[in-house]
């Protein structure tokens, strides 16, 4: 089955352009009621009599209903093509807009239209490819440290009641001393990654004791220290952008831990007219010079795109990354 979008493409635009032949529609019709006044043995006297006025005002309406016609039947592919772009739907995957007028300026709109179409579902389908990859590498990640971490913990904390189960009392004390440190060391890990998956400081006490909170356990799950500059007041902003900030600010020390090799790393948030700008820089190793954008930088740069923020990812001045995020006040429009 061929693809309606080659037949947009086929047609050779012929004839001539819709400006020139909306010029010439109103200049026939102009020289037409020019002639007819010409050659007509009508004529105006001053002042004007009121059959003369009469004649004239039917003349201009006469002119007006025809140029009416005439730019109806020119525009007419025009509207049609409009009416058909209205139905489009980026659900629809592969639907283009067959050419409906051999005009070149219908038949360059619909070839634009169908074109935008096409990077817009690659877009949304590599999009869509990189949200999967990143959730997938993230049940992965928490799989991993609930069998590693918790699973191990609490393996252990059975083996203690086990033995406890079957030695004396003073040596049972003792076994089950130690299955409580571990049940507590397990509800803590436990905690932890929750605290990853969801800040309760987020919701409770907003944004700046969020980034506060995330900063205390980054510096201390890594040999680095992490300096913040924070207002004391953080300005209005949305829901949605707060945990967009959360993100991007989580994702981006998170990228330093892990492969910076940093020893300093700095959170910042500057109010600018208009703007909330959050920033994260290192002083490690920074980008490679010919590196792609990983899945965490286009993760980063989706969220960024869903309250209409702006992501930039370059050097810093202080030697290493620097990953700035540049959010609208008051939400996205």
């Amino acid at each position: 089955m061929r693809d309606v979008s080659d037949r947009a493409t086929r047609p050779k635009p012929r004839g001539v352009p819709l400006f020139w032949r909306t010029f010439l529609t109103n200049a026939a019709v102009l020289v037409a009621a020019g002639l007819v006044l010409a050659l007509s043995p009508a004529t105006v006297s001053s002042p004007v009599s009121l059959g003369e006025a009469t004649v004239l005002a039917a003349g201009a309406c006469a002119m007006l209903i025809l140029n009416v016609l005439l730019m109806r039947r020119a525009f007419a592919p025009l509207e049609r093509l409009s009416s058909v772009m209205e139905t489009v739907h980026l659900q629809q995957q592969g639907r283009r807009i067959p050419a409906y007028s051999h005009d070149a300026e219908v038949v360059q709109l619909t070839t634009a239209f169908n074109t935008m179409l096409d990077r817009l579902e690659r877009e949304r389908r590599r999009s869509a490819r990189l949200i999967l990859s990143a959730q997938e590498d993230e049940r992965a990640r928490i799989a991993r440290e609930l069998h590693d971490e918790v699973g191990q913990g609490l393996t252990a904390g059975l083996l203690h009641l086990e033995r406890a189960s079957r030695t004396d009392a003073a040596v049972a004390a003792g076994e089950l001393e130690n299955a409580k440190e571990v049940v507590r060391e397990s509800l803590e890990q436990v905690r932890e990654i929750t605290l990853r998956l969801r800040p309760e400081a987020l919701d409770d006490l907003g944004l700046r004791s969020a980034l506060l909170a995330l900063c205390e356990r980054v510096q201390l799950g890594a040999e680095m220290k992490v300096h913040v500059e924070l207002p004391a007041r953080i300005p209005e902003v949305s829901a949605e952008q707060e945990l967009v900030a959360y993100r991007v600010a989580q994702e981006a020390l998170t990228n330093v831990v892990r492969h910076a090799r940093a020893k300093h790393a700095w959170l910042s948030m500057t109010d600018t007219n208009g703007a909330i700008v959050i920033g994260v820089e290192d002083d490690g190793s920074g980008f490679p010079p010919d590196a792609a954008p990983g899945a965490g930088i286009e993760g980063m740069r989706e969220r960024a795109l869903l309250v209409a923020g702006k992501l930039r990812v370059g050097q810093s001045e202080r030697g290493g990354a620097s990953v700035v995020l540049t959010l609208p006040k008051g939400g996205p429009a």
